[in-house]
């Protein structure tokens, strides 16, 4: 049987290709604008979210990997790995290594009160509202209640990502001029777990469903993954 924590390895690896070949050319300003190798693996992690390890994956393609039917390989391969995960036991056997916490995570509605503490994280963090504005954040209470009043207006909706009982961060969807505007924010001490990419794929389905057939678009410069 195929190690777990292997099969998660190259699932990273293979989602961080896939991505990569989706966002090419900003992969490649990317590395033409870094200093030397390891600075372009740096860059790459941080544009894609992924680890050190995937990013240099990403680094040393050739470019046979670029053409379609390499693209196409690449994406079953990793549906493939995917299938796999979703019969791995996710808990660590006794002395042995834990999964990537990426595989457990779950969105769930804010709450309020019990959800408060999350929120003042990403405030102190973002520095800015949680409506999606850019504007500088105000009073906690006062955010807090306009959201609720947004979500219960359907013009919004706030979701929690955890790992477990963890919270890890949070999924913004604000209804705006006819789209629902996508921000993904991971607190930074769960950084660079591939989290914020988990997040936004389960944020699709859930926000699908609280706004159907209005389009989604993802605010990547307003988002801290």
């Amino acid at each position: 049987m195929t190690d777990p924590q292997t099969t998660a390895d190259r699932r990273t690896v293979a989602d961080a290709l896939v991505r990569a070949l989706d966002r090419r050319h900003e992969v490649l300003d990317a590395v033409v604008a870094s200093e030397d190798y390891d600075a372009a693996i740096e860059a790459i992690a941080d544009l894609l979210d992924t680890s050190p390890a995937a990013a240099e994956a990403v680094l040393r393609l050739s470019f046979d990997r670029l053409t379609r039917v390499s693209r196409r390989r690449i994406a079953v391969d990793l549906e493939n790995l995917d299938a796999n995960l979703d019969f791995a036991v996710t808990a660590p056997a006794a002395g042995g290594p834990a999964l990537r916490p990426t595989l457990g995570l779950t969105l769930r509605p804010f709450v309020a009160d019990a959800d408060r503490d999350i929120f003042a994280a990403r405030t102190d963090d973002m520095r800015s509202k949680g409506d999606g504005t850019a504007a500088p954040a105000g009073e906690l209470a006062d955010e807090i209640r306009q959201a609720v009043a947004r979500v219960k207006a359907e013009e919004a909706v706030w979701l929690v990502a955890e790992v477990g009982s963890t919270k890890v961060g949070m999924v913004f969807g604000e209804l705006f001029n006819g789209e629902v505007d996508v921000r993904v924010w991971v607190d930074p001490r769960h950084r660079k777990r591939g989290h914020g990419t988990a997040a936004l794929r389960a944020s699709r389905s859930e926000l699908a469903a609280y706004f159907p057939a209005v389009p989604l678009v993802v605010r990547s410069p307003a988002a801290r993954i």
